[in-house]
């Protein structure tokens, strides 16, 4: 003898069809509604860590480049490419290398290495006009080494 399932028993699993067929259309648009916020927040994490990352690289190729001037017997070439050596870890464009004096002698009593990079061509999501045109800027002034003394 076979039975039928009971009438109320086949009207609740219908209800219950009807409404997960609601709920996946409220998933839908909260996912529509979610995920440009998600995305937004998560590209503009990406973008402040990058630019902490530049901060940091500009301060190490600033400093890099101070110690190579420095040091007896080098040259404001040296410095120069001993920033620029730092910078392209990051593939850094848009910068301004700096080395004070221009000629460093053996009585230069101290040298100064400015770098600027800008902004603008080193964001990777956030276009350039929402950085406005800013620029990071480093210096450093180091006494030069003596030999001999």
């Amino acid at each position: 003898m076979v039975t039928r399932p009971e009438r109320g028993r086949v009207q609740a699993i219908r209800i219950a069809a009807r409404s997960a067929r609601r709920r996946r259309g409220a998933t839908m648009v909260e996912f529509a509604l979610v995920v440009p916020l998600a995305f937004f927040f998560f590209f503009t994490a990406f973008e402040f860590c990058r630019v902490a990352m530049i901060r940091h690289t500009v301060d190490n190729a600033v400093y890099e480049a101070c110690r190579e001037a420095v040091v007896p017997g080098s040259s404001e070439v040296n410095a120069r490419r001993r920033a620029e050596e730092v910078l392209g870890t990051l593939g850094l464009n848009g910068t301004n290398i700096t080395v004070t004096p221009s000629t460093i002698e053996t009585q230069t009593p101290e040298v100064t290495v400015s770098i600027d990079v800008l902004l603008d061509p080193n964001a990777f999501v956030v276009p350039p006009q929402f950085t406005g045109g800013r620029v990071i800027q480093r210096s450093l002034t180091m006494r030069r080494e003596v030999s001999g003394v």
